[in-house]
């Protein structure tokens, strides 16, 4: 990349945004994420390298809707989000492909947040 430029994706959650209690270490690394993520934009830079935090919103994926995402949950996580539509993968795939490709290349060293308004 250092040669030819390019685009880090970082992950991080919305967990530690909603003050969500219980997984106290993952909220905490996962705010330390866009730290992270600004630190090392500002280092890569000059080999036009961006970095950038992807942060989704509660995405219906098989995981979640088998452990957490009951109805009842989903339907309360929806009406807290402005958009009321369940967040799907692709929605979360299609901003990495933005976050990867030369459409965002003057993007860097910023969190996008893909949560259908819900933080």
């Amino acid at each position: 990349m250092k040669n030819h430029g390019g685009s880090i994706i970082n992950l991080g959650s919305a967990s530690w945004r909603r003050k969500q209690s219980g997984m106290p270490l993952y909220t905490t690394a996962k705010a330390a994420i866009e730290g992270l993520t600004r630190s090392l934009a500002s280092n890569f830079g000059n080999d036009h390298i961006r970095v950038n935090t992807l942060i989704p919103g509660w995405v219906k994926t098989d995981k979640q809707i088998a452990k957490w995402l009951s109805p009842d949950v989903a339907e309360k996580t929806q009406e807290a989000q402005c958009i009321h539509k369940a967040l799907e993968p692709i929605d979360i795939a299609k901003a990495a492909l933005f976050l990867a490709s030369d459409d965002s290349k003057m993007m860097t060293a910023t969190t996008l947040i893909i949560d259908a308004g819900w933080i």
